[in-house]
């Protein structure tokens, strides 16, 4: 009865160990650690690619349909805190640890023991004369004038020397790996405590950022194009976008201050910064001369619509047009405002009825009654804000595993194997030598350390007495 019960316990057990050995040397495969990087690396482009942290509508506006369906349904619009994304940083912190130590510290740091030299393909054997004991200290201090790091070990009733050569540098993987963890830790902090969006004020109008509280005043927005003759005719650059803004924090102090391109500001420790800028529209609806209740009076983005009561039909604030040419009567090339004016569109239900540019200040008749009139725009400033408090972790980490890949290419760790055998006064010394990096790469080294090895060991040459000179007679006692 317990034999039989420990038999199928002990299968268990067995099917458990091996289910564990499989898995381990899954996670510590190169090739599987090879496609973990390389699926992060696509989830990190598609971040890069898509646009994150934009309202729904956003995408439908600016994305093919069956693009922005597929981000919205597959959530690519939140892609660093999505759970693939998180999940794939998990996998690969587990097989870097895995493979930290199932390989990469069995080989790159080995313990001391003992070889067949002859087995190993550096290797070399010398014949020395001399005492035991000196003639191995003389190998030892030979190795040691050298730089080497001399270590002997008594293994199996042998008297092994081991000598290493930047062995410190075998770590440089270990330092590698640990910068990835520092830097999956910055982006892990980054996914919980951190936030970014966009946001637009109009001149005069105050926006409060959800995340953080902060009112934003936008007191004056102003730009600059500078026209610039090219081949193909005058071109307008963009030189600066400045917003004169008051910011109230989280500590209730209000302060004047300037956003403009690449100089954000740092409010509690969240950036802002001057991403865009554009004209909202004033746009007023009317029939028979007279407002129309139930329409919206709000400044329009460009892309807002606005329905016409009574019709299934909308209008569409397409885009602010800075200069229309007097003669033709058609968009100039000129953003700067002269003789401005906006493009709007006009819609049955999803079906584009028309369009049309109307100059500020001026009404179009659109039928049965209803004009529409361009009364005039507002400058808005458009800003990212960013709060991600992993950037120092990310920081130091990048430097760690640069630092960590310096040292695993530039540096050569290698060790050397020396066993003296035979009897006094001649021994025989056998040599060899391993490297993390193959042996080819050390061979002229070692060759060029045996030779340096033979030299010192090799008896002075007697000097020649000169003829008719006896050689001096040795010195009594």
């Amino acid at each position: 009865m317990n034999a039989g019960s420990a038999a199928p316990e002990l299968s268990l057990r067995a099917q458990i160990d091996e289910f564990v050995r499989d898995l381990a040397n899954t996670f510590a495969n190169i090739l599987f650690a090879v496609s973990l990087f390389a699926v992060w690396g696509v989830l990190t482009l598609i971040g890069v690619i898509v646009d994150q942290n934009k309202d729904p509508s956003f995408y439908t506006a600016n994305y093919a349909p069956v693009l922005a369906r597929v981000v919205l349904r597959l959530h690519l619009d939140n892609m660093y805190h999505s759970p693939p994304y998180i999940g794939i940083i998990a996998l690969i912190l587990i097989s870097l640890g895995v493979c930290t130590f199932k390989r990469v510290i069995p080989a790159r740091l080995p313990p001391l023991r003992a070889v067949k030299i002859e087995h190993i393909p550096l290797n070399a054997t010398l014949e020395v004369r001399g005492e035991e004991r000196d003639v191995r200290e003389r190998i030892a201090r030979f190795f040691s004038d050298r730089g080497w790091q001399v270590r002997k070990r008594e293994l199996g009733g042998v008297e092994w020397t081991f000598a290493d050569k930047h062995n410190w540098a075998r770590r440089g993987v270990l330092v590698a790996h640990a910068g990835f963890v520092i830097i999956a830790a910055g982006t892990t902090l980054y996914w919980w405590k951190g936030f970014s969006g966009t946001s637009a004020v109009l001149t005069g109008n105050t926006v409060t950022i959800p995340q953080t509280g902060t009112r934003v005043t936008l007191d004056r927005f102003h730009y600059r194009f500078d026209p610039i003759k090219t081949k193909s005719g005058i071109v307008y650059q963009p030189i600066d976008y400045v917003s004169n803004v008051r910011i109230v924090g989280r500590d209730g102090r209000e302060r004047a201050t300037t956003v403009r391109v690449n100089h954000p500001i740092d409010v509690g420790g969240t950036l802002y910064y001057q991403a865009s800028f554009g004209h909202a529209l004033n746009l007023t609806l009317t029939r028979e001369g007279k407002a129309i209740r139930g329409v919206s009076t709000a400044p329009l983005m460009e892309g807002d619509a606005v329905p016409i009561p009574g019709t299934p039909e909308t209008i569409q604030y397409e885009r602010y047009v800075g200069t229309i040419d007097r003669k033709t009567g058609q968009p100039g090339p000129d953003p700067r405002a002269n003789n401005p004016g906006v493009v709007l569109n006009f819609y049955e239900g999803d079906r584009l009825a028309g369009a049309s540019l109307v100059r500020l200040g001026q009404s179009i008749d659109l039928g049965s009654g209803y004009r529409v009139r361009a009364a005039g725009s507002i400058l808005y400033s458009g800003f990212e804000y960013r709060h991600d408090p992993g950037i120092p972790l990310v920081a130091i980490g990048a430097f760690v595993l640069l630092s960590g890949l310096c040292i695993a290419f530039y540096f050569l760790p290698a060790r050397l194997y020396v066993r003296v055998d035979g009897e006094a006064p001649s021994w025989h010394v056998g040599i060899a030598a391993t490297t993390v990096k193959g042996y080819d790469i050390f061979e002229e080294q070692f060759r060029a350390l045996v030779e340096a090895l033979e030299r010192s060991e090799r008896p002075p040459a007697t000097a020649p007495v000169p003829q008719g000179q006896r050689a001096p007679s040795p010195i009594p006692g």
